[in-house]
């Protein structure tokens, strides 16, 4: 007797067996819910396009009254943050090189006088423009500030300053960035972002690979220690990476015009460690994942946070407080402020430090994880 040709009861059967098979693969299981939960969470909550309260530092040689309400009224427009008041030029540059403050404010000494004369003196302000998105606000709110920020200062003889121009100037210097191209902040970051979606991607799939194989048995037979098979995995992929970044750095510096000002010697460390970190995640992954699918699914579940709170595409500092605690512990975060840095504002390795120092760490956590898992897979 022939099968019916169609039966409702087969297909619920075949139904209810994937149902049965994605409830015991848990970690399949874990990552359908986790990633939507996860962009959820992100776009959101931690997402923000508009930073406000941009750390500020303030050189100012005048005390009176007029400088103060200016200062009050960056504040009060919400986008500016003072952190810090500086006495020398030298302290206010060095906190713009260290990433430390956005802007820093310098009012003149003689700023009362000329004000009060009608003479319209000018106040300086720097931003550290490497990410135009984050100060793009913060700037247009600051042009308007002249206009409005003295209005309850300018009563008796000064209320003929009201009528006229504004009766200050202000002048701001994009540091680092001066004509805002994108470009300038996108194509250093990308080196970063390209070396965590490859580097993590291929050392999973590839340790997987060999177990779904079969020939990581093979390798497990052979007279080797964990810490020598990993870097035996890991060195090969090193190599890939830096082709890829002399790719990136090629391209941005004759297509894309891209400055140059720190050094080459600097850089090439700083993207040996964090290769070694991301190769290590990727490492640990392949000893988790049972095949190339899920060790896929982990390798998307670490990149996405990776490039949307790290500073690569949302202005970092537009994010929560705890969206900027997860953010600061990924490597991707402290590599793009430091291969910012020191292309686009020619930091040493004194100004990089406190962004070497978690990366280092990153990596050796990363590695002491790889190496305890391989272990469980040897015994």
């Amino acid at each position: 007797m022939m099968a019916e040709v169609f039966s409702w009861t087969r297909v619920a059967a075949v139904l209810a067996k994937e149902f049965i098979q994605v409830r015991r693969d848990r970690l399949t299981f874990g990552m359908i819910l986790g990633i939507p939960v996860m962009q959820l969470a992100m776009f959101g909550f931690a997402i923000n396009s508009d930073p406000r309260n941009l750390p500020t530092a303030v050189l100012s040689a005048d005390s009176s009254p007029f400088a103060r309400s200016f200062v009050s009224a960056m504040e009060n427009s919400g986008y500016f943050r003072v952190v810090r008041e500086v006495t020398t030029e030298a302290e206010a540059n060095r906190l713009l090189e260290l990433g430390s403050v956005q802007f820093v404010v310098n009012i003149p000494q003689d700023f009362s006088r000329k004000l009060q004369r009608g003479e319209r003196p000018a106040i300086l302000v720097e931003a550290d423009a490497t990410d135009p998105g984050a100060t793009s606000n913060a700037i247009g709110a600051l042009t308007q500030l002249n206009q409005s920020a003295l209005d309850r200062d300018l009563t008796g003889g000064l209320q003929r300053l009201k009528s006229g121009p504004p009766p200050f100037e202000l002048r701001i210097h994009r540091r680092y960035n001066p004509e805002g191209i994108t470009q300038h902040n996108v194509v250093p970051g990308l080196m970063g972002v390209i070396l965590t979606m490859t580097m993590v991607i291929m050392t999973a799939l590839g340790m997987t690979r060999e177990r779904e194989r079969g020939t990581m048995e093979a390798l497990l037979a052979m007279p080797v220690r964990p810490v020598e098979v990993m870097l035996g995995k890991i060195l090969p992929y090193v190599l890939i990476g830096c082709a890829q970044v002399t790719l990136i750095v090629l391209a941005a510096r004759f297509l894309f015009n891209v400055p140059f000002v720190g050094s080459l010697a600097l850089l090439s460390v700083v993207l040996v460690v964090f290769i070694s970190a991301n190769l290590s995640i990727g490492f640990t992954f392949s000893t988790v994942a049972r095949n190339q699918l899920q060790a896929m699914q982990m390798a998307f579940f670490f990149f996405l946070p990776s490039i949307l709170l790290s500073g690569f595409m949302f202005p970092f500092r537009g994010m929560p407080g705890w969206a900027q605690a997860i953010g600061e512990v990924l490597p991707l975060t402290h590599f793009l402020r430091i291969v910012r840095g020191i292309l686009l504002k020619g930091v040493g390795p004194a100004e990089i430090a406190p962004e070497m120092w978690p990366l280092f760490l990153f990596m050796l956590a990363a590695m002491g994880v790889a190496l305890a898992r391989y272990r469980q897979t040897l015994d």
